[in-house]
């Protein structure tokens, strides 16, 4: 027997294969890791042969028992994973002949590998994407339990990285529960797109025998079966579109990364990090590196590069099925493996973290964040905004050129610049005041924040 007549689809070939062309071709050191999902799809589709009367029912029988036995193989790390049998598909269905001969043979009937690797890929990606969620759950536990803490503490809120607007320290850590939870939205969504079996396709022109697609699909927990063979061969928008999502997480994670160094440094103070998410330097013993925010901010582009990976892959692919397609594996693996990390430690991290109300506080004084209350406060003594507007520019830079902030300028020499402005004005001109007066819902106020906190509660939930 020469050396592809051994291999499962070797019938039509003379000659061997080279070792070389094994290697590069192989798939079974990565797509191993589907080794459960094609496991949980081919006794659907065995349990559905059955049904259609295409095998019998003892045939049936004993692939999924054939197939739960080399399940409990690999969980006991005993099954052995062969490269001359090119992927995980061909070598359970090899050892599930074995275990139980004829009837294994039967069980790729009605079925091609591009309608199974297909399946269990989309298996895979589907129970990946779950645990996404479960982990930006957790994330988004972490940020709540510090806004409980912080709905009072007060800090600088900015744009263009200047100082803008006073908010607390909830709202702020907020704004990150929020942006998670669009992730978790974008997940429950990709996720309809990802549960479409593509079994009973085949090879791309489907099968005459009488397969019954959606049962498997329902089998598999999933509602819809393919509308188009062709298309359910080929398509890897739900890779794409997994691996998009996976690059928005790492952008959100790369903020907060970026925030947690800034604010850990002495210039900033705001925050200490935790002695378990920091490291130190090899010759400068005072330093305590964020080491975890940094390394996640720089993983971020090894995200974005299994998105453009696959992007590049697909971009010139003809229909349907191509070997290229081999290459859609290991960039979601990596992005999966980088994602659940990722997450896994900010979730800890933020937990961890102390926040530090008196230099946040301190902050406050510097660059005159009451502005806006100023300007306000004029509008309600009926001065246009416009106006308002320019009558407050004058009055910071002439406090500015004093060195003292807008509350501390006397009354006489801000009636200067306008006769509208009283003595009610410095109540107006504090800080805290200036955030309860933003009630409006989705503000920094107190009730806002309560409400926020109450409705993201219940979406973390686990």
């Amino acid at each position: 027997m020469n050396g592809q007549a051994g291999k499962l689809w070797g019938g039509r070939f003379e000659g061997e294969s080279l070792q070389a062309v094994e290697a590069f071709t192989e798939s079974v050191s990565f797509d191993n890791a589907l080794a459960f999902h094609d496991i949980r799809g081919s006794q659907a589709h065995a349990r559905m042969l059955a049904a259609q009367g295409v095998i019998s029912s003892d045939d049936a029988a004993s692939i999924v028992a054939g197939l739960d036995q080399i399940r409990g193989e690999i969980e006991r790390g005993e099954f052995v994973w062969r490269v001359e049998r090119e992927d995980v598909h061909m070598n359970i269905e090899a050892r599930l002949t074995e275990l139980v001969g004829d009837a294994g043979k039967r069980l790729h009937t009605g079925r091609s590998r591009n309608d199974q690797v297909a399946l269990d890929f989309r298996l895979f990606v589907d129970e990946r994407l779950a645990d996404w969620a479960r982990l930006l759950k957790a994330v988004i536990r972490s940020f709540l339990a510090q806004a409980r803490e912080h709905v009072e503490t007060l800090l600088p809120g900015c744009t263009h990285f200047q100082p803008a607007q006073p908010v607390t320290l909830a709202q702020h850590l907020l704004a990150y529960a929020w942006m998670f939870s669009r992730d978790i939205e974008r997940i429950e969504d990709c996720r309809k797109r990802v549960q479409i079996s593509p079994l009973g396709a085949g090879a791309l022109a489907g099968t005459t025998y009488p397969l019954n697609p959606l049962a498997v699909a329902q089998d598999l927990g999933w509602e819809r079966a393919f509308a188009n063979s062709m298309d359910a061969v080929s398509d890897r928008d739900f890779v794409l579109e997994s691996l998009f999502i996976g690059s928005v997480v790492m952008a959100h994670l790369s903020r907060l990364s970026e925030e947690i160094i800034l604010w850990a440094a002495p210039q900033f103070g705001f925050v200490t990090l935790p002695d378990a998410y920091a490291t130190g330097s090899s010759i400068m013993p005072q330093k305590k590196n964020p080491d975890v925010a940094e390394l996640t901010r720089g993983k971020t582009g090894r995200v974005y590069g299994d998105l453009m990976s696959l992007l590049t892959t697909v971009k010139g692919l003809p229909m349907t099925y191509n070997r290229d397609l081999q290459e859609d594996k290991e960039p979601f693996i990596d992005c999966d493996r980088t994602v659940s990390m990722s997450l896994t430690m900010a979730a800890g991290m933020v937990a961890a973290l102390v926040y530090k109300p008196e230099p946040m506080a301190a902050a406050l004084k510097k660059g005159f964040l009451n502005a806006t209350e100023l300007a306000d406060y004029l509008v309600t003594k009926g001065l246009p905004f416009r106006d308002a507007h320019e009558v407050t520019g004058k009055l910071v830079k002439m406090a500015e050129v004093r060195g003292v902030g807008l509350e501390d300028l006397p009354l006489a020499e801000m009636q200067l610049q306008s006769a509208l402005i009283e003595a009610d004005v410095y109540p107006v001109l504090d800080c805290r005041a200036a955030v309860e007066r933003r009630k409006i819902p989705g503000g920094p106020g107190r009730a806002s924040v309560l409400h926020q906190i109450a409705t993201l509660t219940a979406l973390a939930a686990e």
